[in-house]
């Protein structure tokens, strides 16, 4: 039996427990300079117990935001904001990956530089909302992308990854997931395009993996790890054939010896059904290398998970938000904060910053 708080090397780290935290979009960072809080300094310092925070999606680039209050990191401003950030980490014996984002046409024209149009592979308008300064809003349409803007989303990415470098994070985690940028060009739904960048498979996942090669020439690959939602159906996406479209790109990325593989496995509050399931374990069989599974777990299922080796660590969302001290929590199975869904996105320190840890609740 492998114990879910037992230490585990991953990549070119060892890390002292599986019990991760996810990326969470929380919405706090300022908005014009895409800075974050300085009340997000303490929100990760206190959340450094887990084994790894993968850090809330943080923009590439101006072009790159989706929603208000989103962080970025691709300026000095940013870089001198989540350096105070992981050395506060650091200081509690913590570890913390950068989650680098686009989000493509999941945008709103007046969150963009100018009020651009939002960047896609193919320029179709997603079904969906997004979080502006007035509320939310459809997302607008978006612009097919031309060749020589692609190559600057990717030379962003690379900027960005040396951003995070100079920040001072362990490692960098590329999203490849949810609907945007990256899974929006592997996707057929969202893919329609005839250049080198359309209708093969290996031609939809092209840009995924000319980021991959920009970012890995900052990071050694033991660093970095990529996020992926085979299944995934948020943000209006969607593919024809996932298992054979994902397929291809996990035994492609067996070849660049990543850190990890983290996969959306479902979403919360939205059953995955056996399909869905199946589709999981088959894709799994064909990756070689450390797999961290996200998708509503709970302590027994995460434990259940690592011990018949379907996972080598879990990633854990919304019990993080309301548990700041959630590994020692699982491990000695202690009652849980309930999160409060109201201070999810946006706001001050309510609902981010003050829900009690384990011995401040057993003192009150």
């Amino acid at each position: 039996m492998t114990s879910m708080f037992s230490s585990v090397k991953m990549g070119d780290l060892t890390l002292k427990n599986r019990v991760f935290m996810a990326p969470l979009t929380r919405n706090r960072a300022h908005n014009e300079s895409a800075v974050p809080s300085g009340m997000a300094k303490i929100y990760y310092a206190q959340r450094a117990s887990a084994g790894l925070i993968i850090s809330e999606a943080s923009q590439v680039s101006p072009m790159g935001k989706g929603y208000v209050g989103t962080p970025g990191i691709y300026d000095e401003t940013q870089v001198r904001g989540w350096k105070e950030i992981n050395d506060a980490v650091h200081a509690e014996g913590g570890k913390i990956f950068m989650q680098l984002w686009h989000v493509g046409r999941i945008s709103h024209t007046s969150l963009l530089p100018d009020n651009q149009k939002p960047l896609a592979p193919s320029a179709i308008r997603a079904q969906a909302q997004t979080y502006t300064e007035s509320g939310m809003a459809d997302v607008s349409e978006p612009k097919a992308m031309t060749e020589d803007e692609i190559k600057q989303t990717i030379a962003d990415y690379k900027h960005a990854a040396q951003c995070a470098k100079d920040a001072g994070f362990d490692g960098i985690e590329v999203h490849a997931a949810n609907g945007y940028l990256i899974d929006q060009f592997i996707r057929d739904k969202t893919n329609q395009r005839t250049d080198n960048y359309g209708g093969s498979i290996e031609n939809r996942a092209r840009f995924l993996f000319e980021v991959l090669d920009a970012v890995l020439e900052i990071w050694p690959a033991g660093k970095v790890g990529i996020r992926l939602s085979p299944t995934g159906t948020f943000n209006d996406i969607a593919d024809s054939a996932p298992e054979e479209t994902f397929g291809t790109i996990i035994t492609k990325l067996n070849d660049y010896n990543l850190a990890y593989l983290h996969m959306v496995e479902r979403f919360p509050g939205i059953g995955a059904d056996n399909k869905d399931i199946k589709i999981i374990e088959d894709l799994l069989k064909l990756w070689n290398g450390f797999y961290i599974a996200n998708g509503d777990y709970d302590a027994m299922r995460a434990q259940d998970a690592v011990d018949a080796g379907h996972a080598d660590a879990i990633t854990f969302g919304r019990p993080f938000i309301a548990n700041p001290d959630l590994p020692k929590r699982l491990e000695i199975g202690a009652e849980l904060n309930e999160p409060d869904q109201d201070t999810f996105y946006g706001g001050g320190k309510e609902g981010y910053i003050d829900y009690p840890f384990l011995e401040d609740s057993e003192a009150a």
